[in-house]
């Protein structure tokens, strides 16, 4: 039966290798928690006191996230919903089973001054022609200017490009295609890269990839991820360092700037607008943070901000102390054109 739902996951759903590979493993740990096997398992012995006691054994023995916990709820949750819709099983078993409450967390980005000092950098490497300091550049130009996930990213072929490489067909969750543009400063660097790889005969002949190891085979994720890490941190960035902080770099940029929620959507290739919605939290934020260093009430009443020996009925509230001392002025907020 287990074999069965992910040929439908991998055949109708088309889902990606990595996500089939998640449901599996999701799947076969909880048989094996029941102490079955995928041959000899029968879903009719399961009850939803078990998944219940499952839940509370991961979470509290083996002490698993909330968000790793409701992928792992999901994956059951799926497997078990296909089996009753074929009739292996009589009832839902997840129908009062819900998912975990996860605490919401901004996205973490890297701020527009020191992106534009990390863009400048990688730059200035990719013009020493090298291979690697040419392609890890691409690397981190491609996620911060078309805003793709790590597989998306890995996954990119050549001739996935328009024949002018200014646009770019991404396959995303599900196998779902989008375009994105792919600007003129990225576009020239490549075309310089593509050059190189030909001209070095790096590239295997049977390679369609366009990011490549030193041997001319499509390169790992673990690679990115590893080549994106040591960039950020090149660079002075704190906090966590993924190539998910450039896309979501990609897409705060974009809202700071002007951009309409549903293009963003689009880039992205968010199913919802939910999912999008969450980086206007980072641009709330960032107001606030202007309107708490800015707005007068935010530094006391008037009163408050006086100095107290300008304030009525202290011994030195004279015209003489007033002029010596001077009255702060708070501070204005700062016009359309400040504010992110």
């Amino acid at each position: 039966m287990l074999e069965e739902f992910i040929r439908y996951l991998t055949v109708e759903r088309r889902y990606s290798p990595l996500t089939v590979a998640n449901y599996r493993r999701d799947i076969m740990r909880f048989l094996r928690w029941l102490d079955a096997d995928a041959e000899t398992f029968d879903p009719a012995t399961v009850t939803g006191d078990m998944i219940r006691e499952w839940i509370l054994h991961r979470t509290e023995t083996a002490r698993i996230g909330a968000a790793s916990m409701n992928r792992e709820i999901s994956s059951l949750r799926a497997f078990f919903r296909y089996l009753h819709r074929r009739g292996v099983l009589s009832t839902d078993l997840f129908r009062h089973v819900s998912s975990l409450r996860t605490p919401r967390r901004l996205p973490v980005f890297v701020p527009e001054t020191r992106m534009a000092d990390l863009v400048d950098d990688v730059e200035r490497e990719a013009a020493r022609g090298e291979f690697t300091s040419l392609r890890n550049a691409l690397i981190i130009l491609i996620f911060y200017s078309c805003g793709l996930r790590l597989a998306e990213l890995v996954g990119i072929d050549r001739t996935d490009f328009s024949d002018g490489f200014d646009r770019l067909r991404i396959r995303g969750k599900g196998d779902k295609e989008r375009l994105v543009p792919v600007l003129e400063p990225v576009r020239i660097i490549i075309l310089r890269y593509m050059a190189l790889i030909e001209r070095q005969n790096i590239c295997i002949s049977t390679e369609k990839a366009l990011f490549l190891t030193q041997k001319g085979v499509r390169i790992s994720r673990s690679a990115v991820y590893r080549i994106v890490h040591e960039e950020l941190a090149r660079a002075g960035v704190q906090g966590k360092k993924s190539p998910h902080v450039l896309r979501h770099t990609f897409a705060t940029h974009l809202l700071n700037g002007g951009a309409d929620m549903r293009e963003i959507q689009e880039l992205l290739g968010h199913a919802s607008l939910q999912a999008t919605q969450v980086y206007t939290h980072n641009s709330i934020a960032r107001l606030q943070e202007v309107y708490a260093r800015s707005h007068p009430r935010e530094h006391g009443t008037p009163a408050e901000r006086r100095p107290s020996a300008q304030r009525p009925g202290s011994p030195d509230a004279s015209p003489k102390a007033a002029q010596d001392k001077g009255d702060r002025t708070p501070l204005p907020l700062p016009d359309a054109k400040q504010r992110p």
